[in-house]
């Protein structure tokens, strides 16, 4: 049975990045990070042991015909599991933070659509050691790990030592608690507003790539040798290449469509053949007309009329009539 989850599903960024860093106990700093398919891969694993190869997986993919081979072992899970979900790899391998943050929030609301979200007894740094550069991985996360613990104990130990002089220094240490406090509140809100503005920024750009392309669609069809010539592509070309956003240059182009229209209100060859066909008939007609008239003149001629013809053929002289 094909398993289908809604892409309308909202996770933060924060969110994500704890639950992958505590499933397969890595230490990504950013989700784009996982655009090389090899995270994915191994989610899935957790969710479904045994169903990926993870000899598969190259977890030190830095080409993008390297990621994508991460993308096909997913897609063959995606097939075994018969999940219905298209997977842009041509957008996920090129590391935009918004494409990677939509197909993340897709993986976790599937992962925890199964046994909800539990991995019991996972263990995510020996299946990756089966992957390539799983090791490495694993050893730098380890080695980011010890270094936070060891700046966060030496931040923890500064602060109870400022804790301690704030104490001798000032009468009222309350309110120097407050004062303390406050930029730890504040910093989370501003990351959450710079993530929001880096979410909004591509999602504009997004839509700027996409009607740009639509306008140079409609620019290589004008340029085309069959329509370069036409009075609308011209226009059409007047709107495209305008260099300000003046109203006038709608109106220029309407008016270029209106001067081509009235050069060419002369007739067209289909009409002009109808009215040559027509004015032929009509001479014909005339022609056949004063035939009939003229034979018609002559078979009525009276007996007077024709003696006189033949008098005057006698006295012209025509050798029909000599003896």
């Amino acid at each position: 049975m094909a398993t289908t989850i809604s892409t309308a599903y909202f996770v933060g960024r924060s969110e994500i990045l704890a639950w992958i860093n505590s499933t397969l106990q890595l230490n990504l700093s950013r989700v784009e990070e996982a655009c090389s398919g090899a995270v994915h891969c191994q989610l899935m694993d957790a969710v479904h042991p045994g169903m990926v190869p993870m000899h598969k997986v190259n977890f030190d993919a830095k080409n993008e015909y390297e990621m994508i081979q991460n993308y096909k072992v997913l897609q063959d899970v995606f097939n075994k599991l018969k999940i219905t979900k298209h997977v842009e790899v041509s957008k996920l391998v090129k590391g935009r933070p918004l494409d990677n943050l939509e197909f993340m929030q897709w993986m976790k609301r599937y992962c925890d659509s199964i046994n909800g979200g539990l991995m019991h007894s996972y263990n995510p740094l020996a299946r990756r050691e089966a992957s390539k550069g799983g090791k490495e991985v694993s050893k730098k996360s380890a080695a980011s790990q010890s270094t936070t613990k060891g700046s966060t104990a030496a931040s923890k130990a500064q602060s109870s030592h400022s804790a301690r002089r704030n104490d001798a220094s000032f009468v009222n240490p309350t309110n120097q608690a407050i004062k303390a406090s406050k930029p730890s509140v504040a910093v989370p809100a501003y990351d959450e507003q710079i993530t929001e503005l880096k979410l909004s920024v591509d999602s504009l750009e997004k839509e700027r790539d996409f009607y740009f392309a639509k306008l140079r669609d409609v620019e290589i069809l004008c340029q085309s040798a069959e329509f370069e010539r036409l009075p609308i592509v011209a226009a059409i070309k007047r709107i495209l290449y305008a260099t300000d956003d003046d109203a006038s240059v709608m109106a220029e182009a309407q008016a270029m469509l209106s001067h081509q229209q009235q050069e060419a209100e002369p007739l067209s060859p289909i009409a002009e053949a109808s009215e040559e066909r027509a004015s032929s008939d009509t001479q014909k007609r005339k022609n056949i007309m004063n035939l009939e008239v003229d034979a018609a003149g002559i078979s009525t001629l009276s007996p007077r009329r024709r003696l006189s013809d033949v008098s005057d053929v006698h006295c012209g002289g025509s050798p029909l009539m000599t003896y």
